[in-house]
């Protein structure tokens, strides 16, 4: 085959070992959980907002911004819940271009899997111990889950990720929120199978095991808009697609259905500037429907600390090297917007 062998991956174990978590910051997310799980319970009026970078590409900026969030947390934790994005991964559509921290470490250097794994693990703890906030991040390789499990308090799967079998019975293993994108060409049944398929038990092999799970009730939608044939976008965050959806869980026999909206990708055209009009259309179609006040439960935002993007080579401090986000000061005016809305 045509295969180079590199280096043998670490046991989870040995990862986990040697980058422990503490019992301070495992009560933290034990309370945090509580209270995430207790909005998709239908238990609390919060509402969630899942926000930051694109992906996390520099532990520095990233912890930076996640500190800078926890601060607004405190102003605003009456009614939002504010789940930091520390994307590890990222999915390229054609191959090519920077794949997260878990390949590199360092995006100037080369991929070094070893690395990268105890990097992203570092990173969260950091962040998590530096905020006392914990974080969402993107399961876009199942195996790579459990070097992070103890810690994560929300997991998304991304559109591509969507239809893949191993990731709908993996999530089914998961205690905690759970949400999954439509596919990139904007089939709403294909997400609700995922979500269907992710609430149910399922025996599979996983990382070298045969394993039973027990069903995630807290699996959810996330609309992320569409792209169609032509390479078009098309949004799904308006009044009409949330209830659309709405409508479509009650033909399933689902636990907790919840809906989170994503602001960017092609809900925004790929125009991060439209993301504060978006989420407070968003706001102000939940206000007018019961029906949405009891299912949309929260928005996925991208921010980071300065707006915009830029090539790796351009090194600027705390701006994405991947999609586009709102800058710090944005993003903190609609977060306190937000408060209002809810």
């Amino acid at each position: 085959m045509s295969f180079q062998y590199i280096r043998e991956m670490p046991r989870v174990s040995d990862i986990l070992d040697s980058i422990p978590l503490s019992e301070d910051l495992r009560k933290i997310k034990r309370e945090r959980d509580k209270d995430i799980i207790a909005v998709f319970r239908n238990e609390s009026e919060k509402f969630i907002v899942i926000i930051g970078p694109c992906s996390a590409d520099n532990e520095d900026a990233v912890c930076e911004y996640v500190s800078s969030l926890a601060r607004l947390q405190d102003e605003v934790k009456e009614k939002l819940i504010l789940i930091p994005r520390i994307y590890t991964n990222k999915p390229r559509t054609t191959g090519e271009g920077y794949k997260g921290m878990a390949h590199q470490p360092k995006p100037s250097e080369a991929p070094n899997m070893v690395k990268g794994l105890k990097a992203i693990r570092k990173m969260h703890i950091r962040a998590m111990k530096e905020s006392h906030l914990t974080a969402a991040d993107e399961m876009l390789y199942p195996g790579n889950y459990p070097y992070l499990q103890d810690i994560l308090s929300y997991v998304a799967v991304g559109a591509r990720s969507v239809e893949n079998q191993l990731h709908r019975l993996t999530i089914s293993g998961l205690d905690v929120p759970a949400g999954m994108k439509n596919p990139t060409g904007g089939d709403i049944e294909v997400m609700l199978n995922s979500v269907q398929a992710a609430q149910m038990s399922h025996v599979f092999v996983y990382n070298s095991w045969e394993v039973r799970t027990s069903g995630n009730p807290f699996t959810h939608c996330i609309l992320r808009g569409a792209v169609d044939p032509y390479g078009t976008n098309i949004p799904n965050y308006h009044f009409e697609d949330m209830k659309r959806v709405s409508e479509a869980y009650k033909k399933r026999a689902l636990m907790y259905p919840a809906i989170i909206v994503d602001t960017n990708h092609a809900n925004s055209n790929k125009k991060f500037y439209e993301q504060p009009r978006i989420a407070k259309e968003i706001m102000r179609s939940r206000r007018n429907s019961k029906t949405l006040r009891n299912k949309v439960k929260g928005l996925m935002i991208e921010s980071y600390l300065v707006e915009g993007s830029q090539k790796i080579s351009d090194n600027v401090y705390g701006k994405s090297i991947t999609d586009p986000c709102l800058g710090w000061e944005a993003s903190e005016r609609l977060l306190r917007d937000l408060v209002d809305l809810v």
